[in-house]
Formats: structure tokens, C-alpha cells, sequence
């Protein structure tokens, strides 16, 4: 089980139930008359699909690096001391220099009677070995049938001569905040252990991959639980339990499960051909604040803005440019890059899928044809420092940032490819809107509004000329390492 945040500190809350009405502040609080009663036990529910869910053991082999955990010599080079101590050190070197076996433990569950086993993929990750251990004690070998690192998840196949208890997806998007769930795992090695609670949130973001999209849940999941179901009140398996918010690595009562309904097609596409296929858009997206709302003319924040496109781009063919915002995609709208991403990816390779922007103030269409993504674009921000002020600088003060030419001593000075150009920010005042968005000495400003600029005076014309529509905001598109995004900026008190 992933620990995500532990420097985090929760407090648990009392449950208080049994009563139909509270008073509150002198006010009588009744409960609704729909709302789902507590069962008065999860017994039989644990009965029925314990047998279901398996323990995994996986191996290991760690091979260290030459001098690798060795440690230093405690003692001054020449120190009476250092011969009483060289020959343990020199032992302890000779055993770290060995491979060594190491074991993880995790969960998992059995979907169909012919022995295949859904986990988590941090679970058997570069294992050698992978066993699966049901309720009754019955060991068998696993095969790693396919593994998806991007969402987490991890097909397995076991042989046994008899059908196996197995247990069924259900529909992840029905259940509500507030729903009772029940877990069942392997946490520290203890065996099926079932724990119960409820769904505290949906579509959580922790960072942990592109297409996170997690319940939060209150039942107890510590270390081993990892793989494991978190099942709804008519036993099926609306999540899978990957990861916990923890300061000691224990259940804080914060936890987090893939939904059943993303994790589906992927379990499928594992079993049917052992890899993942995604859609490939090509494009680079980013969320849209208040103020690139403003500056952009858009009434509403939901959308994804494309601040690139790729050479040679699905996007590029079909002419998507930066600054278009993507309001909906195959007729499923777009509230956040994450939805853009996570529909871009389900859509198959070669579908044709009408896309709806935000362009020039006005909502456009266009026709995508979906690709294959192959790879991933990785890019590094090595941070650049401000050094001296390039000459020929110019100081724009409603962006409190002082702007110099691409040239030849700019270029060595901020580390600047050869085909560069606009106005590169020499320096930055660290209170201003541009600092705050994360901008930084090194970056370029390559457009403003839809103005390209070639040097410094070009930004301080576009700035002095917007206003007109665009309600004092400013929109700027900054480059950095070969990626670009959007920022607005503020330019005058409204």
C-alpha cells in the first residue's frame, strides 16, 4: 500500500447513528427518509466474496550498486581506530555486494472461475516470482498476464484444476458520497482481514499517475491491502485499493481505490492481448484559472487550454492550435484537463471524433482522428538563475518583470536553444503575478493575447494596446524547455 502524503495529520470523527432526529445549535436536524440504514451486520457480506480475494507474495531481486549502502569509514584516514574496524566494514561490504531476496505482500481478487487475478501493478512490479495464496491455504504460481503502470494495475493468471471463487466488477459511478463500502485484504502479512466503512469522496486527484480519478474511502487499508477489493452492499467490486494518506504508514481512515468502471476496460484490454492501447491527441493542456478564464472570454472554467501542439500531431492535422480551449470531445464535455486526458485515452486508434472549442471568442468544431500513443514526451525544467541583466533590457512594470532580446548573450546566459524567439524575462519582481503563477528568470514570452512578439518593446505594445474586450487581463504564452503554457496577468485594477 502507497503512502501518498504522510506528512499529513487527520483526526478521526465520532460516528453517531441510531438517531432519526439532533438538535444542533437549538435547530432540529431530521434525517431524510431515504437515506440507506447501517446494516446491522456485514457478516454475510464477507462470507459470500471473502473466498474471492487472495494474498500475494512476490519476490524480489535486489542487486546493489558498486558501494552502494556501504557506508563511511567513521574514523579519520590514519586513526588508531581504523584497523580494529576494517575488517567488519570490509565483511559488511562483501555481504552488500550480493544479490539479496526481498518479499512484498499485497491483494488481490479473483474475477472469473478460470483463475484470473486482479492487483495492484506496485504490487508485483519487476517480481520475479509471484504466488497467490486463497482463504483456504491453497498456494499457486502466478503468470503476470499484463500490467498497466499508468493506472496501477496488474492482471495475473493462476491454473488450478477446479473453478475458483471469483467476484464481479460493479458500476463505480453509482455509488454516492456517503455509501457503505467493505474492504477485504492481506495488511502486514495478517491474512483476509475485512474492514467496513463508507465513500467519502470521488474523483480524487493524488498526483500518483495522468489518469487518477480515485474513491476516498474510510475503511481501514494500511500496508498489504494494496490490490485488494473494496466491495458495495450487494458484493461487487467498485474499487480497488491502491494507496492511504498516512504520517506513520498506518490506516488514518483515509484511503484511496480505482474505481471499478476505469478499471474495467483495462482489465479486459490486459486479458485479451496482455498491453494497453491509448489515444494519442497530441497536445500539451493546462487548467484554466479565473483570470485566463477572463482573459480568454469565456464565461465558465471548464474546459482543458492547449498551450502546445505536437509537429506531426493528430491535434496538428486537424488544426488545433495553442490557446484553444476543449469544451467537450466525442460529445462528452470537458471540465478539466484530467477529463480530456482520460477520454483521449479510451478513444481507439483511427476513430474519427468531432471535438468543440473555444476560438477567437467563439465556439468552433473540428474533426480529430485519433492515433496511437506510443510514447511518452518527457521534458526537464532544469531551474536557470537571473544572473546578470542582459543589456538592451526593458523593465514592463504592469508585469514587474524586466524583458531583454533573444540574442547570442542571452542565450548562454539562460541556457536558450538556437531557434528561440520573443522576449526572455531577465528578471522578475518576486511579488508579482508572474512569480506567483510559477514564472521564473529564463522563461519566454512568445505571445501576447494573440500577438507574437519578437522582443521586448512587442510585449510593451501588445499590453499598452490590450484592454479593449479583454477586461484588463492579459494573456500571456510562456515558454520553457521546449514546453509552453498559458498565464494571465492582471493589468490594472478593474
Amino acid at each position: 500500500m502507497r503512502s501518498v502524503a504522510s506528512h499529513l495529520i487527520s483526526r478521526p470523527a465520532r460516528a453517531v447513528g441510531g438517531a432519526t432526529a439532533a438538535l444542533v445549535l437549538g435547530l432540529a436536524v431530521v434525517a431524510p427518509t431515504h437515506a440507506e440504514a447501517p446494516p446491522a451486520t456485514f457478516a454475510d457480506l464477507a462470507a459470500k466474496v471473502s473466498p474471492a480475494v487472495v494474498n500475494i507474495s512476490s519476490t524480489h531481486v535486489l542487486t546493489p550498486k558498486d558501494g552502494e549502502g556501504m557506508g563511511q569509514m567513521p574514523f579519520p584516514e590514519g586513526s588508531p581506530f581504523e584497523e580494529f574496524f576494517k575488517p567488519f566494514m570490509e565483511q559488511q561490504r562483501q555481504q552488500q555486494q550480493h544479490p539479496r531476496k526481498v518479499t512484498s505482500l499485497g491483494s488481490g481478487f479473483i474475477i472469473d472461475a478460470s483463475g484470473y487475478v486482479v492487483t495492484n501493478n506496485h504490487v508485483i512490479d519487476d517480481a520475479k516470482d509471484i504466488e497467490v495464496t486463497l482463504t483456504d491455504g491453497t498456494e499457486y504460481p502466478a503468470k503476470l498476464i499484463g500490467a498497466d503502470p499508468k493506472t496501477d494495475l496488474a492482471l495475473l493468471k493462476v491454473e488450478a484444476k477446479t473453478e475458483l471463487p471469483h467476484v464481479s466488477f460493479g458500476d463505480s459511478d453509482k455509488m454516492r458520497i456517503g455509501d457503505w463500502v467493505m474492504a477485504v485484504g492481506n495488511p502486514f502479512g495478517l491474512g483476509g482481514t475485512v474492514t467496513a466503512g463508507i465513500v467519502s469522496a470521488r474523483g480524487r486527484d493524488i498526483h500518483e499517475g495522468p489518469y487518477d480519478d480515485f474513491l476516498q474511502i474510510d475503511a481501514a487499508i494500511n500496508q498489504g491491502n494494496s490490490g485488494g477489493p473494496a466491495f458495495s452492499t450487494d458484493g461487487s467490486v467498485i474499487g480497488i485499493n491502491t494507496a492511504i494518506v498516512s504520517p506513520s504508514g498506518g490506516s488514518v481512515g483515509i484511503g484511496f481505490a480505482i474505481p471499478s468502471n476505469l478499471a474495467k476496460p483495462i482489465i479486459a484490454q490486459l486479458k485479451e492481448q496482455g498491453r494497453i492501447e491509448r489515444g494519442w491527441l497530441g497536445v500539451a493542456i493546462q487548467e484554466l484559472t479565473p483570470d485566463l478564464t477572463q482573459g480568454l472570454g469565456l464565461k465558465s472554467s471548464q474546459g482543458a487550454l492547449i498551450s502546445s501542439v505536437q509537429e506531426n500531431s493528430p491535434a496538428e492535422t486537424a488544426g488545433l492550435k495553442a490557446g484553444d480551449v476543449v469544451l467537450s470531445f466525442g460529445g462528452h464535455a470537458i471540465a478539466s484537463p484530467k477529463d480530456l486526458s482520460r477520454v483521449v485515452a479510451a478513444t481507439a486508434s483511427g476513430a474519427s471524433v468531432p471535438v468543440k472549442i473555444w476560438r477567437d471568442n467563439a465556439e468552433q468544431s473540428v474533426t480529430v482522428k485519433i492515433d496511437e500513443l506510443k510514447e511518452d514526451v518527457a521534458s526537464a525544467a532544469a531551474p536557470t538563475g537571473a544572473g546578470d541583466v542582459a543589456s538592451k533590457a526593458d523593465t514592463v512594470s504592469e508585469l514587474g518583470a524586466t524583458l531583454a532580446p533573444v540574442n547570442d548573450r542571452t542565450r548562454a546566459q539562460f541556457g536558450l536553444p538556437d531557434d528561440a524567439s520573443g522576449a526572455v524575462i531577465a528578471d522578475l519582481e518576486q511579488d508579482s503575478a508572474l512569480a506567483e503563477q510559477g514564472v521564473r528568470p529564463g522563461d519566454i514570452i512568445e505571445r501576447v493575447n494573440d500577438r507574437e512578439v519578437a522582443g521586448p518593446s512587442d510585449v510593451a505594445k501588445a499590453i499598452a494596446q490590450a484592454g479593449e474586450g479583454r477586461n484588463n487581463v492579459v494573456v500571456l504564452l510562456i515558454e520553457r524547455d521546449g514546453n509552453d503554457r498559458f498565464v494571465a496577468v492582471q493589468t490594472t485594477q478593474s
